[in-house]
């Protein structure tokens, strides 16, 4: 019962109908509980995580563990926390994303205890009559008055039907796999009880929903990949270490309890950069291994703590007369050029060990530039 009860609390926000009812039924049997990911994208990243891990928590359990990509409602687009429709997506871009998808995921999930499943083999077969089926169960008040349609309502943006439709598709998967439990973020908490509602009226039986937290990124705004605040699983060790260093203080706990299984009462005692030291060792270790964890963090103490210049920097190739800001922006070391223009007049980016202040401020060959605490490259003028 403590293995219950600890895998039921830790990096949990919330559980429904009730905790009490899923632990009495992960007691008495083997549970399917499932995690959905669509692939919008070719990388996972440490917000992915979160949801993997209490995955793999329920594996070791013994009860029986899915990974379903997405393949069939991605088409449709997930409109969760968007002030606007995603763009389509292409088959050919849905293989190319998921190609390397199972290799990244291993890091995290061992694929002895986890299937893997696409839930376009079923939702690419379903018919008129099937959609009417499915449709014929959920209001159209009822996804209507989903609290983010109603704010794009008042900004007078565009809601598709396709949008109203995904939850639909996504709440589905739960009548076609039959599981007893679905899990995903605080961001997934309205298609996961369509899907609920769904399991009881179309298998006439209960589906638990089991919510995990979100975590901001580099910029302390959610993680997600337009955003470009992404830690990357299969960012370098150096990278990943200098990202997780670049954070503010006030995401030290979010991420130690999430993203680690280190002891969460470790911070308390440790000054904040310490404390963020040992995170940032703890999950590079956790993706590249000791070895490289130890390196990422001798570099990143040589260049950023002690004003050490590597021998070895990444070359990086620029137009003649490219402002630094235009250049942080087209080598997509940041994601807009507001971004840029914030940590220029911050003092975040650095120019031969110089902060430069001015976004039209020209590059010149041979020239290294520092990019906030997790980038340091030379510049080379063609």
């Amino acid at each position: 019962m403590d293995d219950i009860n600890k895998v039921l609390t830790k990096s949990v926000s919330e559980i429904l109908p009730d905790k009490t009812g899923l632990a009495k039924l992960m007691e008495s049997k083997k549970i399917r509980v499932y995690v959905g990911v669509d692939p919008t994208g070719s990388k996972l990243h440490l917000g992915h995580t979160i949801g993997l891990r209490k995955l793999q928590e329920f594996a070791d359990l013994g009860h029986e563990a899915i990974l379903l990509i997405g393949t069939g409602t991605v088409l449709a687009g997930d409109p969760s926390q968007r002030a606007e429709a995603r763009k389509k997506i292409t088959q050919e871009e849905i293989d190319q994303n998921i190609a390397t998808w199972k290799d990244q995921a291993s890091k995290i999930l061992n694929f002895d205890k986890i299937q893997i499943k696409y839930n376009g083999d079923w939702l690419s077969k379903l018919g008129y009559a099937d959609i009417l089926n499915i449709a014929s169960n959920i209001s159209a008040t009822q996804l209507f008055k989903r609290e983010m349609f109603q704010t794009r309502t008042d900004r007078a943006n565009t809601i598709w039907t396709h949008e109203l439709l995904y939850p639909l598709f996504q709440g589905y998967d739960s009548v076609v796999m039959d599981v007893d439990l679905e899990i995903g973020g605080t961001d997934q908490t309205f298609n996961m009880l369509v899907g609920r509602e769904l399991q009881k009226k179309m298998n006439n039986r209960e589906k638990f929903v089991l919510t995990t937290p979100l975590i901001n990124g580099t910029n302390g705004k959610p993680m997600s990949k337009s955003s470009g605040n992404c830690i990357w699983l299969d960012d370098s060790a150096t990278d990943m270490y200098g990202k997780i260093m670049s954070l503010a203080d006030n995401q030290i706990a979010s991420y130690w309890q999430n993203l680690t299984d280190l002891d969460p009462k470790e911070p308390t005692s440790l000054k904040p950069l310490d404390a963020k030291k040992r995170l940032a060792f703890e999950i590079t270790r956790q993706y590249h291994g000791e070895s490289a964890a130890k390196s990422a963090q001798e570099n990143f103490e040589r260049v950023f703590q002690q004003g050490e210049t590597p021998s070895n920097l990444p070359l990086v190739t620029t137009a003649a007369n490219t402002s630094i800001g235009d250049f942080l922006v087209q080598r997509s070391f940041v994601s807009s050029a507001t971004i840029a223009k914030n940590m220029i007049s911050a003092g975040s980016v650095d120019i031969n060990n110089v902060p430069v202040h001015d976004r039209n401020t020209l590059l010149e060959d041979g020239q290294i530039v520092k990019i906030g605490k997790t980038k340091i490259v030379k510049v080379k003028v063609e």
